[in-house]
């Protein structure tokens, strides 16, 4: 008898930090199948939501830059399972939804599936791996049947 195996699907351990006053953040479980949805390895993150203060406060001490950025990845361990953080500033994230015209809970998804690459060695610091990197962000949004990133979208403002 010939059965069909279904692929592992890689374990995460998610914790979840709410520490933003920001209205409409997602829930834990919508967190956990964004993130889960771009898994390709063993992960345990730990995923803090936080306000502007908090959120430039840590790009400055990591990445040198005084200003609060929408998304920021620490990777502690890469051998399996990885072990990482990611922060996310919830004002930043709310402001980069309106300017683009972008659904709130859409662009949460998507930055969470950027992260979850960061923590697994994806990067965009030239062309071929930014060029790399929003194809697999996009097909992981379109089977989450959310619209491109990177594509221009209009919806209602207000």
């Amino acid at each position: 008898m010939n059965r069909k195996t279904k692929p592992v699907q890689p374990k995460l351990s998610l914790t979840v930090q709410y520490v933003s006053a920001a209205p409409n953040m997602p829930p834990r479980p919508a967190w956990r199948r964004w993130i889960k949805a771009a898994l390709q390895q063993d992960v345990n993150l730990t995923l803090r939501i936080v306000d502007e203060a908090e959120g430039r406060e840590l790009n400055k001490a990591y990445r040198g830059r005084d200003y609060a950025t929408n998304v920021l990845t620490f990777v502690y361990d890469d051998t399996v399972p990885l072990s990482g953080d990611v922060v996310i500033c919830a004002p930043v994230v709310a402001r980069e939804a309106a300017e683009q015209r972008k659904e709130l809970r859409v662009h949460y998804a998507h930055l969470a599936i950027h992260a979850a690459l960061h923590l697994q060695g994806y990067d965009h610091e030239d062309d071929v791996e930014a060029a790399e990197m929003e194809a697999l962000e996009t097909a992981l949004m379109l089977k989450l049947r959310y619209p491109d990133p990177y594509k221009e979208i209009n919806i209602p403002n207000g």
